[in-house]
């Protein structure tokens, strides 16, 4: 295919242009960020998490205040009727007896359920702190993430404007090069990512490979409008004063 040398020259700027765009199409799968916005909302699971666990702990907790009060309150409503009983001069000799050993059992049982139902609401005074403390993570990172949020949509829209407009100048470009040219760049863009590069002292642009001299000269001996292209990788060659050739 013979090709003006100005028009060859032009597929460098459409290869840089193609590289930009790939570059910033890996920038926004790889937006640190992003990660940066999923790392904490992945610690804001953990600690939301943690916090609901020892919210179910102090329920627990709870339940069980509220059964030991209940049972310290019957066995002072117990031992209420037996004082007064005992007070009433009415009970037996026997009975009396008997009223007094279960005064004597039910002053234990209290003091037994008094020293439980301390211990608990120890444990539900030790799990609230924790769970203030849970919260106030909680609302520190969630103050975090609304940054990271704000950094992550910030970045998101540079990456937009530069796509915009590298993809705005790759249509203009893309639009000045004839039909079969531009069909074989695209082709061999898409095998190999790069469609056509420099040949700079001896060494192709896009493999990086450095041509031995045999196609060096078939290269030197082309006319100047005729495309060549690697012998290696089969880009798109542009010659130019930097070629060496």
């Amino acid at each position: 295919m013979n090709v003006d040398p100005r028009v060859q020259a032009s597929l460098l700027e459409l290869a840089a242009v193609d590289t930009e765009l790939t570059q910033i199409a890996h920038r926004r799968k790889n937006l640190p960020e992003q990660a940066e916005v999923e790392k904490l909302d992945a610690e804001r699971i953990s600690r939301k998490d943690a916090a609901v666990t020892v919210q179910i702990a102090m329920d627990d907790l709870d339940r069980d205040i509220k059964k030991l009060e209940g049972e310290v309150d019957a066995v002072r409503q117990r031992e209420d009727r037996d004082k007064k009983l005992l007070e009433s001069g009415t009970v037996a000799a026997k009975q009396m007896s008997e009223l007094q050993h279960e005064l004597g059992s039910l002053e234990r049982r209290q003091g037994i359920l008094e020293e439980e139902l301390l211990e608990v609401m120890e444990r539900r005074e030790a799990s609230e702190t924790d769970y203030n403390h849970a919260g106030a993570q909680l609302t520190q990172i969630d103050e975090e993430l609304i940054d990271a949020g704000r950094r992550r949509d910030d970045a998101v829209a540079d990456v937009d404007t530069a796509e915009k407009r590298a993809a705005g100048r790759r249509s203009e470009l893309a639009g000045t090069f004839p039909e079969d040219l531009l069909a074989m760049y695209e082709k061999q863009r898409a095998l190999s990512g790069r469609g056509a590069a420099l040949l700079q002292a001896r060494r192709c642009g896009a493999c990086r490979i450095e041509l031995d001299r045999g196609e060096i000269s078939r290269i030197a001996a082309s006319p100047a409008d005729q495309l060549v292209r690697c012998s290696e990788c089969n880009a798109i060659l542009v010659r130019t004063k930097e070629s060496g050739v």
